[in-house]
């Protein structure tokens, strides 16, 4: 909060617009603000439209024990006419101990009081929702630029793209890029972050193994474990993909709805299970299971490592995949 002082808080601010997340911040970079100048401050909350003149008074109204204050006023387009009239009165010589803020949706309702706010001197925060797809390219780049990284138009475009319009996932998912990465957030960052994560169970994890492609197998293994997927169910999901290959390579090449009644198991999976035995020997897949049944030993056995038993699996299983060598 460099350069701070009770001079330059604003006595009256009015934070004017119906996006949640902008309004909420507004608030609170307001309330941290007074606290860097005054860390005793006394801070309240109220709902304009059940708050009475007589109350807002004494609020107002100087405090016996000094001190600063921050009055959060929310809904301020419900405040009753002689509440908003007695506001109006008090802006035009506010204390200079307290600040105001007035929460405001920005629309018909209540107009004339943001008006007579704004005439009075109020600083205005806007945080009307983002309507355009600019907008959002541009609240994306602020937002990690406030953070102290750096990202690119693309960047952002790919943002929106993996993530979506809401301002809310938009904001923690900066927040995850400028935790996890230099700072410096280009669309190969984005792309390389977001390609098929949202979903990631260890089915992705033992799709990419069985397939050979080690780098999506372990970045997929090393996302599921960051955002809390369970070590066990991936170990199964790895195991199960061995097994499921080795009994539909060893059922031949059937049609996969004549073959879903002889191995008891669905149509589609089987057709996924013919794509993946591709470039399969028997002996690779004896390999496969023993990594695999080793693996989940480990894993359910409490090894001290987890993540590196499932890591070691997937290098074990590519690698019986390629000639049954370790």
């Amino acid at each position: 909060m460099g350069g701070v002082t009770a001079a330059s808080l604003p006595p009256i601010l009015l934070v004017l617009g119906d996006e949640e997340l902008l309004a909420t911040r507004a608030v609170t970079e307001a309330v941290a603000k007074v606290r860097s100048v005054d860390p005793d401050v006394d801070v309240r909350e109220y709902q304009a439209g059940s708050l009475t003149v007589g109350e807002i008074a004494e609020m107002l109204s100087p405090s016996l024990f000094g001190g600063r204050r921050v009055l959060v006023l929310r809904a301020g387009q419900d405040a009753r006419k002689d509440l908003a009239t007695a506001l109006l009165a008090y802006a035009k010589n506010p204390d200079p101990d307290v600040q105001l803020v007035v929460l405001h949706l920005g629309g018909a309702k209540g107009k004339a009081f943001a008006d007579g706010l704004k005439a009075a001197g109020a600083t205005v925060v806007p945080a009307m929702k983002l309507k355009g797809h600019r907008d959002r390219v541009a609240f994306v780049r602020d937002e990690i630029r406030r953070s102290g990284g750096k990202c690119t138009e693309d960047a952002a475009e790919a943002l929106i793209a993996a993530v979506g319009g809401d301002l809310r996932d938009l904001a923690a998912a900066c927040s995850q890029l400028i935790a996890d990465t230099d700072g410096r957030i280009g669309a190969d960052t984005v792309a390389r972050y977001y390609r098929g994560r949202v979903e990631v169970t260890g089915f992705t994890v033992a799709d990419a193994t069985m397939i050979g492609d080690v780098p999506g197998a372990l970045e997929a293994l090393r996302w599921a474990l960051h955002v809390g997927v369970d070590p066990v169910p991936i170990a199964d999901a790895l195991a199960d993909g061995v097994r499921t290959v080795a009994r539909v390579a060893a059922a031949g090449r059937g049609d996969p709805y004549q073959l879903a009644s002889t191995l008891g198991m669905p149509a589609w999976k089987i057709k996924n299970a013919q794509q993946r035995a591709r470039g399969w020997t028997p002996e690779g897949l004896v390999e496969a299971m023993r990594a695999a049944a080793e693996c989940n030993a480990a894993v359910k056995g409490g090894a001290d490592d987890r993540a590196y038993a499932l890591e070691k699996a997937v290098f074990s299983v590519a690698a019986a995949r390629r000639g049954g060598a370790r």
